[in-house]
């Protein structure tokens, strides 16, 4: 047996799913990533990590998924696997099984990233004590943040923040809304800042441009706009990090978060150092009145390789007494 308890922590997506164990935020080891088609349900994901791990003695367990979490029944958005947590957790013979929202556990990560893996995107110097805002998109728009409280502890939030409803800021975007409008009806900011997002804005510039708009996947579109291959995939690129860089500000001020934007998910870690000269933080600034505020604020891209299972072995602490 181990000095300290096993836990089980894993951070579930679409398309991955990533397991781990760990005895605290400092020791997360047995790093496994699955593809979540390979698995019928959840349940059989885990037996199989754990049965390739040597069945540990877990009891714990602490999982991110990316899905609004509303009570005991979970059906994800994005892979058709759905469940019962109370049910999945006497399965598995677990005393605890806690799941939270993906961004939810990546805020819990946010005090714990090391600075070399965060690549900052101008601004000042974080204020203590104030609010962090977090962001990022991917299959979606994932938001959340840390609120200090007493003691030194930080209170993350389960928010579905990108499902704000755009607001175009210029005529370019205006043209975007109400395509958008005519497909989706409400446009939230999700539907633009995200890879289906990516290809949407690129498809309709091609429209605009009476171009042929080819079967781009939201990878391929950066990949051609960073190496300039494509004069409208770059177009796209700017403007999808223009309108990231609006919902970016408009977190930092809604929450007061002077102490730093941090910018997460499958997009733009990957965009390198295109994204430190790319439209997002002329945008970010862009507040009128508030343009001194903002420009302050410093803003994190996160590269850390698995930020989501450390937010996850963060939240054992955080929800230690549920």
């Amino acid at each position: 047996m181990p000095e300290h308890p096993l836990h089980l922590i894993a951070d579930i997506g679409g398309t991955h799913a990533r397991f781990a164990l760990c005895t605290s935020v400092r020791d997360i080891d047995r790093i496994s990533v699955l593809a979540v088609a390979d698995f019928p349900t959840l349940e059989l994901a885990i037996s199989h990590y754990l049965d390739k791990n040597g069945k540990p003695p877990v009891k714990h367990a602490i999982i991110a998924i990316a899905n609004p979490i509303l009570g005991d029944h979970v059906k994800m958005t994005n892979f058709p696997w759905e469940f019962s947590i109370d049910a999945t957790r006497k399965s598995l013979g677990f005393e605890k099984l806690k799941v939270v929202n993906d961004f939810t556990a990546l805020a819990m990560a946010l005090p714990h990233l090391p600075p070399h893996e965060l690549l900052a995107v101008g601004g000042g110097h974080a204020v203590p004590g104030t609010p962090l805002g977090l962001l990022g998109p991917g299959t979606g728009l994932g938001v959340s943040a840390l609120i200090p409280a007493p003691k030194g502890v930080w209170l993350p939030l389960a928010a579905e923040g990108g499902h704000t409803s755009f607001a175009p800021c210029d005529e370019d975007e205006l043209m975007l809304w109400h395509d958008a409008r005519q497909q989706f009806g409400h446009v939230s900011t999700e539907r633009l800042v995200s890879g289906p997002g990516l290809q949407f804005i690129y498809r309709r510039l091609c429209l605009r441009a009476g171009a042929t708009a080819h079967d781009y996947t939201p990878a391929d579109i950066s990949h051609r706009a960073i190496s300039n291959a494509c004069a409208i995939c770059r177009e796209a690129l700017d403007t999808f990090c223009a309108i990231l860089g609006t919902a970016a500000s408009n977190l930092a001020v809604t929450l007061g978060a002077r102490g730093g934007i941090f910018i997460g998910g499958g997009i733009i870690p990957k965009l390198g150092d295109y994204f430190l000269t790319s439209p997002f933080r002329a945008r970010f600034n862009d507040k009128g009145r508030f343009a001194d505020y903002l420009a302050a604020i410093p803003v994190f891209v996160i590269t850390t390789s698995y930020p989501g299972l450390l937010g996850a072995a963060a939240g054992l602490d955080t929800y230690a007494n549920e």
